[in-house]
């Protein structure tokens, strides 16, 4: 649209000047003053990266024709645009005008110069005649520099002017989540002391989870099914679980020797800790040594446990005797139910 209204400009010029014009500055008459070229340039100074317009104006007779060229080396300013118009009419219908518009920039800052355009022309019988621009200066000067030369200080960031209303939500999960989590605290601060107020329940006496644990066995069909091996490994179970809660003795972890041992650290007297050896050796012999007793003597074994049970428990163990023994122990409590 720039380069077209330049046309326009440069037919008009061309018709106003006439044929018979004397040559002004960046005008260069060819022979017979027929041929006239003139260069108008629409400033002397731009900032660096600015369009400058340049409109090329070729007066010639009317069967003359002007060979534009395909590209035109104007550095050191770049070609942006270059379009050529079709030749009109001079102004009075004395010859013709061929115009060519040209946007051009630079990015070299300085007094800078559009070189010396030729341009050729040819007549109806092929003469050749070369026209010549005048150079012309434009001036380039940076961009940012205030009138004092002075380079313009950075901008600093543009400010956002808050909405504290839309940090009202954020704020209020904040003060729900600080509350949330004073309420658990307090909670989990405030539970030993309930837990401490409750009454505890009271464990139930090993020797009546032991002989409870007895009588289920002794309801069992194992008998029933031959399984002597598993009665008797039950029935070792049972006691060994007793002795290490009644007894303090970890007999669930111990060979019978060990329990044994055991057993005498606690005082029991001999008689019952051989009675202990003597059921834990029965029970032995079924598990490890494949001995296979009747089912009576199995139920014996039951009994001799029960008995054991009943002997080692109450609210206090009866001292020994200076003889090693219980006073009311019986003479022989499992001894005889091989």
């Amino acid at each position: 649209m720039r380069a077209m209204a330049w046309w326009g400009a440069g037919v008009a010029l061309a018709g106003a000047t006439g044929a018979g014009a004397p040559p002004g500055p960046g005008v260069w008459a060819a022979a017979g003053q027929d041929l006239r070229v003139a260069m108008d340039v629409d400033t002397t100074m731009i900032h660096l990266g600015d369009p400058v317009s340049v409109l090329l104006r070729v007066d010639h007779p009317a069967d003359w024709s002007v060979e534009w060229a395909d590209s035109l080396d104007v550095g050191p300013f770049e070609v942006l645009s270059y379009g050529v118009a079709p030749p009109n009419a001079a102004p009075g219908g004395d010859g013709a005008v061929s115009a060519a518009a040209l946007i051009l920039t630079s990015f070299e800052l300085g007094e800078l110069e559009i070189p010396v355009i030729e341009i050729p022309v040819v007549g109806p019988d092929g003469t050749v005649r070369t026209l010549f621009t005048d150079p012309y200066r434009i001036g380039v000067v940076s961009v940012g520099l205030d009138e004092s030369g002075d380079i313009r200080e950075i901008r600093g960031p543009l400010s956002i002017a808050r909405n504290w209303w839309l940090l009202m939500p954020w704020l209020l999960l904040a003060a729900a989540l600080a509350a949330g989590a004073l309420y658990v605290h307090r909670r989990r601060r405030a539970r030993p002391a309930a837990e401490i107020s409750r009454p505890k329940v009271p464990p139930r006496p090993h020797h009546l989870v032991a002989l409870e644990a007895l009588d289920e066995l002794e309801r069992s069909a194992l008998l029933e099914r031959g399984e002597v091996k598993t009665w008797h490994v039950r029935v070792s179970e049972i006691v060994r679980t007793y002795v290490e809660g009644q007894l303090e003795v970890p007999a669930l972890e111990m060979t019978t020797r060990e329990v044994v041992a055991g057993l005498r650290n606690a005082a029991l007297g001999s008689r019952i800790t051989g009675t202990f050896h003597t059921f834990l050796a029965r029970c032995d012999l079924v598990k490890f040594a494949k001995l296979r007793p009747d089912a009576d003597a199995s139920r014996e074994v039951l009994g001799a446990a029960r008995t054991l049970v009943e002997l080692t428990s109450g609210p206090g163990r009866v001292p020994e005797a200076d003889n090693g023994e219980r006073p009311d122990e019986p003479a022989e409590a499992a001894g005889d139910g091989r």
